[in-house]
């Protein structure tokens, strides 16, 4: 098959899937007791392109109701025909948040779809810059006790992990404790991060970053939302030299990542293909890093990112979300696992190298 034929898109069919968690889970600002998977399958040239999204089941609807028909018919091979066709759709709907997440499922279906109609893994079909694709073990959550929080951030450091998360700003008062117990288990030679989720006032999360510090914490997550960037900015001006503000996950176009950049509220900006727009805009978000010489992260579902994340010079490290892998692993064959700190893509399987276990996830279904 030619690259240059037109392959029409003949379907797309969008599901739902309701995991809880293994346990209650908080972090600085909400709690939740399960995630939801958005599954978008889309077929054309006799091939079937899978693509998700985490998001409200309201996005598998919109998905039905707006975008299907808005993708069916077209060329396969023109992903940014289609995702303009899908922005252009929405306008009158908002471009951010529900909207969004539901664009960004189907273009992840897109880009497998396209490397399968190739047959080609999708990290050939972008062209790698790096075979290791580093990752954080990241979890942490406040809602753990010290024993689990321990022994989760342990456990990582154990299977060759070198860069941990925890969560951080359900309470302040209680945070640099929670800190110290966790350095405890991971030793000296592990990086240690935290996330408060916006939960700080930006003096708050100055004066814990001087104590952090001390700690040994060289990656502060959105000690202010992600949507301060005057905050975020002043944060990173005032913070220790050796440790990097990190924010961005709530980006949902990539005006907003050129704004961020530009006002400088970050060391390291932070994506997410199953929001922004999917793998298309994650690839634009991580090419304005290399423009600004700055550093390019993935947040959350790493088997999605992985094969983005090897085309891209700015790529630093990507987020291993406890609750994504688990559920990644539950539901689909295919999955990288870490290799001295790093995923690698399995060449050998085109596209995203996944396939839904339906009858495994059957249970699930919304």
């Amino acid at each position: 098959m030619k690259q240059s034929d037109c392959i029409l898109i003949e379907d797309l069919n969008v599901s739902a899937y309701n995991i809880p968690t293994d346990a209650p889970e908080s972090d600085g600002t909400i709690e939740w007791k399960s995630t939801t998977m958005i599954l978008v399958e889309i077929n054309a040239g006799e091939k079937t392109g899978m693509g998700y999204s985490y998001a409200d089941i309201s996005s598998a609807f919109f998905i039905d109701k707006n975008l299907k028909k808005v993708v069916i018919g077209k060329n396969a091979m023109d992903i940014p025909w289609i995702l303009k066709c899908m922005v252009d759709s929405v306008r009158n709907n908002g471009n951010c948040g529900i909207v969004a997440m539901a664009i960004s499922a189907i273009n992840n279906a897109l880009w497998d779809l396209k490397a399968k109609i190739l047959d080609l893994p999708l990290a050939s079909l972008l062209g790698k810059v790096r075979d290791d694709f580093p990752i954080y073990g990241s979890g942490g959550f406040t809602s753990y006790s010290i024993e689990r929080l321990q022994n989760q951030l342990a456990g990582w450091a154990e299977k060759g992990i070198r860069q941990v998360k925890m969560k951080i700003g359900r309470d302040p008062d209680k945070d640099v404790y929670r800190v110290e117990k966790a350095r405890e288990a991971i030793g000296d030679n592990i990086e240690l991060f935290v996330d408060a989720n916006g939960a700080y006032s930006t003096k708050q999360a100055l004066k814990l970053a001087d104590q952090f510090d001390e700690i040994g914490v060289t990656w502060f997550e959105e000690p202010r939302p992600s949507s301060d960037l005057t905050g975020l900015h002043f944060i990173r001006e005032h913070a220790p030299h050796g440790m990097n503000i990190a924010a961005g996950e709530y980006g949902y176009n990539l005006s907003y990542f050129e704004q961020m950049l530009d006002v400088g509220s970050v060391d390291v900006l932070q994506a997410d293909a199953t929001r922004c727009g999917g793998i298309s805009t994650f690839i634009k978000a991580g090419h304005l890093c290399e423009a600004h010489q700055l550093l390019f992260s993935s947040h959350c579902a790493p088997s999605l990112h992985l094969h983005a994340g090897l085309s891209l010079p700015s790529f630093f490290t990507a987020e291993y979300f406890y609750d994504h892998v688990r559920i990644e692993d539950m539901l689909f064959d295919g999955t990288p696992q870490p290799v001295n700190g790093a995923l690698h893509a399995d060449l050998s399987r085109p596209g995203l190298g996944l396939e839904f276990k339906f009858q495994d996830a059957e249970k699930y279904k919304v």
